[in-house]
């Protein structure tokens, strides 16, 4: 034996023009698969629940536990690295050295108490949102794909709004925050505002030829047994009663809508995007529903709008008669909520069309639901400088 190996060494040793190239070709082919094994258990083994929690075992792990995510009727578990690692190779590799960062910050100290985790909690989520907001929310969708989702299964509200996000491939996180972590400490919540509403809007008496203002998202329906769907009302958006069936009403959603594209989204009045309603285009290009009248030419943009009234069906529900109680909840919100960075800005400081932009930018910091978001920004633009005599 020994013979045999001192044999098999001098061979291996010394050049040779017959076997030399293959000795080479297969001796890197077995160090690649050792190096390329060895890279890729190490590799995932960093891609546990385990590894994760190892630092993060007080701060996150805690959270976690007993979320949807963590334990739900089916079983299905999404852990750590299902939702901040990639799935694909290059993505993963360039989020494992972004990682390395984290990882540099915990073990020299500069996130590794509770307390020093609070206070970067709002950096680090905000970090994690502009990935997802970047990337389509990727990981997010390797489960939940628009294509695999049935939307039949979905409340009416949800199902429109599913459905425009789908058309728009919208990013998760712009609706969902706080899925599976604690928001940030000065992220409050609107404090039940829609809910307090709603019991008001219990009370509301509805009667043909009266005015009526939406709390939240309503559904709009085509015919009066509610079976077809025709879009969504805004909060705080007036309609007009014209009819009524049992539990159904009637009514007139009036204003003005841009004439390039499909013309879904109803706006408030001219050339002024506060959202009324926004249509499924099937409804918003049907004339059995849309009544149009006049076009004018916006000079600002060079777009033509057109003045339109439809006529559509929505559920007894969430109207109010007056609009000053929605104002009042939506100021008393905004001025809790809006003021944790530092002053928020008076309601008249910016016009009508500038407000969406800067709340936008204001809503990374606060945990507003859809409803809330789209009740503050309204009263935000009825209160602008469009509508207010004040200097600013």
């Amino acid at each position: 034996m020994m013979s045999f190996i001192k044999k098999a060494w001098a061979v291996f040793a010394r050049p040779s023009v017959h076997i030399s190239l293959g000795v080479l070709t297969l001796g890197g082919f077995i160090a690649g698969i050792i190096f390329w094994g060895g890279f890729n258990t190490a590799l995932e083994a960093t891609n546990t629940e385990e590894f994760c929690v190892s630092c993060h075992a007080d701060n996150i792990q805690p959270e976690y536990a007993g979320t949807i995510h963590d334990k739900n009727r089916s079983g299905v578990r999404a852990t750590c690295p299902d939702c901040h690692v990639p799935h694909d190779w290059t993505s993963k590799i360039a989020r494992k050295m972004q990682a390395s960062k984290e990882v540099f910050a915990h073990v020299f100290g500069f996130i590794d108490t509770q307390e020093k985790f609070e206070d970067r909690r709002i950096i680090l989520a905000q970090h994690e949102w502009d990935r997802f907001s970047a990337n389509k929310s990727l990981e997010c969708r390797n489960c939940h794909d628009y294509d695999g989702m049935d939307f039949e299964k979905m409340k009416p509200t949800a199902r429109i709004q599913m459905k425009q996000a789908k058309e728009r491939d919208q990013s998760c996180v712009d609706c969902h925050k706080g899925i599976a972590h604690h928001l940030p400490k000065d992220m409050d919540s609107s404090g039940g505002m829609i809910g307090e509403l709603e019991q008001l809007a219990s009370n509301t008496k509805y009667e043909k030829g009266n005015s009526y203002v939406s709390v939240r998202h309503l559904p709009l329906y085509e015919d009066k047994e509610m079976s077809v769907e025709a879009g969504l009302l805004n909060p705080a958006s007036t309609v007009t009663m014209i009819n009524e069936s049992n539990d159904a009403i009637e009514v007139e959603v009036s204003g003005w809508r841009k004439v390039k594209g499909f013309g879904r989204v109803i706006q408030e009045d001219f050339g002024m995007n506060i959202a009324v309603g926004s249509l499924l285009k099937e409804t918003a290009q049907n004339d059995q529903f849309i009544e149009k009248f006049e076009t004018k030419e916006d000079d600002l943009t060079g777009l033509p709008w057109q003045r339109v009234s439809a006529k559509l069906w929505m559920k007894k529900e969430a109207l109010l008669s007056d609009v000053q109680p929605i104002w009042d909840k939506a100021e008393q919100s905004y001025k809790t909520n809006c003021s944790v960075c530092h002053t928020q800005p008076a309601e008249a400081h910016f016009d009508a069309n500038t407000w969406p932009g800067m709340f936008n930018g204001m809503m990374a910091f606060v945990n507003f639901d859809t409803d809330s978001k789209a009740l503050v920004l309204k009263y935000l633009q009825k209160h602008s400088s469009d509508f207010s005599d004040e200097a600013h």
